[in-house]
């Protein structure tokens, strides 16, 4: 079981893979979860709409794609980003590059934990369970 990450199209994001696999793993544990086999594949926005048009019928970017593949109490999935809309929406928030990344990672992982964000009620769930996830992140 591992957690890997890989770009296609951009550069591989600056980031501590060994602490952000295991921050992946403490929050998996706080949902009853174990993490299995997970791959993020960092990329551009015209891979992002590809995918989301060829496997989700919508036509627009997005920041993040999950394909999950969870089997019982073990998470895996397929963890697609789009590294140029995270940067738009880090500058759109007003937050940093660094920040707006590691809430879509985690979001990758809160979605293969079970946590949906369809509804405006999912969405404020989501929100609260990423801050969570940050706030441990950073400590």
């Amino acid at each position: 079981m591992a957690i890997t990450f890989q770009a296609e199209n951009v550069a591989l994001p600056n980031i501590k893979k060994r602490a952000t696999s295991n921050w992946i793993k403490v929050i998996a544990e706080e949902y009853g979860k174990k993490a299995g086999d997970i791959s993020y594949i960092f990329c551009d926005d015209a891979k992002i709409l590809e995918i989301n048009q060829t496997y989700l019928h919508h036509d627009f970017y997005t920041d993040i794609i999950t394909f999950d593949y969870s089997e019982g109490d073990r998470i895996s999935g397929d963890i697609f980003i789009g590294i140029d809309t995270v940067r738009s929406n880090a500058e759109k928030y007003g937050t940093n590059f660094d920040d707006e990344l590691h809430r879509v990672i985690i979001h990758g992982i809160l979605h293969l934990c079970g946590l949906k964000d369809k509804s405006e009620a999912d969405s404020k769930k989501m929100r609260k369970a990423e801050d969570k996830a940050l706030s441990i992140r950073s400590k």
